[in-house]
């Protein structure tokens, strides 16, 4: 039985019902938690993010995978509340980046000169999210990790980048969970290297394809998923609905139907940053049938794709 890891335990791929693949239950910015104009009332957090999975789950929502890595919000005893309250499957992420939300301890670990930490110390990190469970700080490890995610920083990959990208991609390759990560400047080159460390590019989303310009059409050649990860969202940078609907229609049309993975990068709770205030349900509800698919691409994209991602392989 194939099966992914969800903050209660291992389910199975043929349970998972609508998949969101990049969202947000809490998002904290690092630090933002000490911050004494920063409240975290954590009942009504709760009541907040029961309501929103409520939503998700009454427009076909099954699973939720919130993508937010180590330090920006994961807490876990409160998503394995919030999934036996919803009856929504919710997977937990490790990874961390870019270069410029890491803590000092990961680009200054007492060497001098000071260097980043090297791939292999972020493969072991990460890897033993996975198979030995998700770190509650000091205190135990709580169920495995399900996603291992990172992000390269925007103006350009850093050698912490770059180690951040090759660790996550051994990890993934030694624990069979996928991989996400959202491109820098250069999505080819992050991919590349990714894909240098001999992982199955089947198990590597690359998120942020719906930005203008990005070479969505060459990432999913490659074998990689495509990320329009920022439905519901028109700022600046990004295509907006109708372009990423255009979009959509021709990855189809050129037969890479099977690499299309949409979601909304939504934020149910945001501290410290701004909020992004799109229904979980934006894709499944509005997004994907808005598109006059037929029921077999809105299938494929809705449910087969990410669940063939997001299932934990074995000898990757």
């Amino acid at each position: 039985m194939t099966t992914v890891n969800t903050v209660l335990g291992p389910v199975s791929s043929a349970d998972l019902g609508t998949v969101a693949v990049h969202e947000a239950l809490l998002s904290v910015l690092p630090g933002a938690q000490y911050a004494p104009d920063i409240t975290f009332d954590r009942p009504e957090i709760f009541t907040t993010l029961q309501a929103k999975l409520e939503d998700f789950r009454s427009h076909g929502g099954g699973t939720f995978v919130d993508a937010t890595g180590m330090f920006h919000g994961r807490d876990l005893p409160l998503l394995e509340a919030l999934s036996k309250a919803t009856g929504v499957h919710i997977i937990a992420s490790t990874g961390q980046g870019p270069e410029e939300l890491l803590g000092g301890y990961f680009l200054t670990p007492q060497t001098n000169p000071p260097t980043p930490w090297p791939a292999e110390k972020f493969a072991d990190l990460f890897a033993k999210e996975v198979t030995e469970g998700m770190v509650m700080p000091r205190v135990e490890r709580r169920a495995g990790a399900g996603l291992i995610v990172t992000a390269v920083t925007r103006a350009g990959r850093t050698a912490t980048d770059e180690s951040l990208l090759r660790g996550a991609a051994r990890a993934a390759k030694e624990t069979g969970a996928p991989m996400s990560f959202q491109y820098g400047d250069d999505a080819l080159g992050d991919l590349e290297i990714v894909l240098s460390e001999g992982l199955d590019p089947a198990r590597v989303l690359v998120g942020g394809c719906d930005r203008v310009g990005a070479p969505a059409l060459e990432i999913a050649r490659k074998g990689a998923y495509v990320g329009i990860d920022n439905v519901g969202t028109g700022s600046e940078g990004l295509l907006d609905d109708t372009a990423r609907g255009e979009l959509v229609s021709t990855l189809i049309a050129e037969g890479l139907g099977e690499r299309i993975i949409c979601s909304s990068n939504a934020i149910g709770v945001a501290k410290g940053l701004e909020p992004r205030e799109v229904a979980y349900s934006a894709v499944a509800a509005d997004f994907i049938p808005g598109l006059g698919l037929s029921g077999e691409d809105a299938q494929r994209i809705l449910r087969d794709n990410p669940r063939e991602f997001i299932t934990v392989r074995e000898n990757n």
